[in-house]
């Protein structure tokens, strides 16, 4: 495949990622919708390495990897403990946990 190929395809996926972040009110399907964005990124820097000769985006690619490990982690402690003090997982009525 040639490079545009790889970046159209980054392009749709950060989009599309975009798109579940700004619409989803689901506190879950905005976790899946950030690491979908993480996963265009993650593309990007190995289609550029692979271009460039340079293993330096990939090895950049396991740092976001890690990073986004971590995010799922502590994303979801929170979803369980906003789900455990309001009986909803929607990001609607976190707002209302202020003060």
């Amino acid at each position: 495949m040639l490079l545009n190929q790889y970046l159209v395809l980054a392009a749709v996926l950060f989009c599309i990622g975009v798109y579940g972040v700004l619409a989803r009110r689901h506190t879950v399907l905005v976790l899946m919708s950030v690491e979908l964005m993480l996963n265009a990124v993650n593309i990007n820097l190995v289609a550029f390495s692979v271009y460039l000769q340079d293993i330096s985006g990939q090895v950049f690619a396991l740092f976001v990897i890690t990073v986004a490990a971590a995010e799922v982690g502590v994303g979801l402690a929170i979803v369980l403990i906003i789900y455990r003090n309001m009986a909803s997982p929607f990001l609607d009525r976190v707002d209302a946990m202020k003060g």
